[in-house]
């Protein structure tokens, strides 16, 4: 068995294989790590570009799309490692980014999951909006990160580069223990794709693990590869997924306030995006509302168990104020300019 299985999902991605694809393998290969393309059906010439262009790589063929969460979910159960690193295709990773990740696993057995700091490809002194170094969430369920606010990203100047526990590690280039993964049922395939890799987080806390950033690996993240940020289709799965998120996570006492609050919150953001003439992303926000509420029965017993595994306490990193009001309201800018994020 590999120590370590770098597991790559693609989706009629060929061109970002063959770009980002031989740094992984340049970086990754050895004696305990095994690099793999698991590819969610595609209908380019991505398994071929594999096959002829990178004979050394696994590839892991699935038969459709099965979305980011359920893909990585069927791609998992194929491989054998302790650890496994959910690795976007427009990820270039650096010499050298497996050692501090494994190191840190290692010597923190209660550490669940960890990620690398990500900066931009594009802007390489610069964090990457999906992660950056290391994420959160406020009271309300909206996330942030070190080094980004909203959409406002922070040039990388060594302020975040201490190891730090989180709320959330990105889904970008996750190191994952493969028992704990799972232990929690892996990620939520009716999710499929944003947010999940919050929930799966977020359940793992649950369970009195750790996540953590390791700032000592550095990757560069190309990011909005699939879906670009104001696609509708990102929008509905955003809002739909938070809150399902919400209903599943949140503890008893809290739930019910806090699904109010973002009601009014989602119809302030949904008038937002109409008076800015996005009528395709003002209905997404309508549609995700409406689709929340008619799955939610379907999470009844996944929130019971959930529940019923939460230890008390297992919340660090889940923020008692309201991003928006520090953000918009106070004009907040950084990260390190806002309150303690740790509960």
């Amino acid at each position: 068995m590999k120590k370590v299985a770098v597991v790559i999902l693609n989706w009629n991605g060929a061109a970002m294989l063959q770009r980002f694809l031989p740094s992984v393998v340049r970086c990754s290969e050895g004696r305990d790590v095994e690099v793999c393309v698991a590819d969610n059906g595609s209908t380019d010439l991505s398994c071929r570009v594999v096959e002829t262009e990178f004979p050394t790589v696994r590839l892991i063929r699935l038969s459709r799309n099965y979305g980011f969460a359920e893909g990585y979910n069927r791609a998992i159960c194929q491989v054998e490692a302790e650890y496994v690193v959910l690795l976007n295709s427009d990820v270039e990773v650096t010499e050298g980014w497996l050692d501090p990740l494994m190191a840190y696993m290692e010597t923190h057995p209660d550490a669940a999951a960890c990620q690398p700091k990500l900066l931009s490809e594009r802007q390489r002194d610069t964090f990457e909006y999906a992660g950056a170094a290391g994420g959160f969430i406020d009271r309300y369920g909206y996330p942030f990160c070190r080094g980004r606010l909203f959409d406002g990203v922070e040039k990388d100047e060594g302020q975040y580069d201490a190891e730090m526990s989180v709320f959330w590690a990105s889904g970008a280039a996750l190191f994952v223990r493969r028992r704990v993964y799972q232990e929690v049922g892996g990620l939520d395939a009716r999710f499929f794709a944003h947010m999940e890799e919050i929930d799966l987080c977020w359940r793992m806390r649950h369970r009195g693990y750790d996540i953590v950033c390791v700032p000592q690996s550095v990757v560069y993240h190309v990011g909005a590869a699939t879906l670009k940020k104001e696609n509708p289709r990102k929008t509905y799965l955003n809002f739909r997924n938070n809150l399902l998120m919400l209903y599943k996570n949140l503890p008893s006492e809290e739930l019910h306030r806090v699904l109010r609050v973002r009601a009014c919150l989602d119809g302030l953001a949904a008038l937002v995006f109409l008076l800015k003439g996005e009528t395709d992303n003002f209905r997404a926000v309508w549609q995700a509302r409406r689709d929340f509420r008619q799955m939610r029965s379907e999470y009844v017993a996944v929130r019971s168990d959930i529940q019923q595994h939460r230890i008390p306490g297992q919340t660090a990193g889940r923020s008692r104020f309201s991003l928006l009001w520090q953000c918009k309201v106070l004009r907040k800018k950084r990260f390190m300019d806002l309150p303690v994020v740790m509960k």
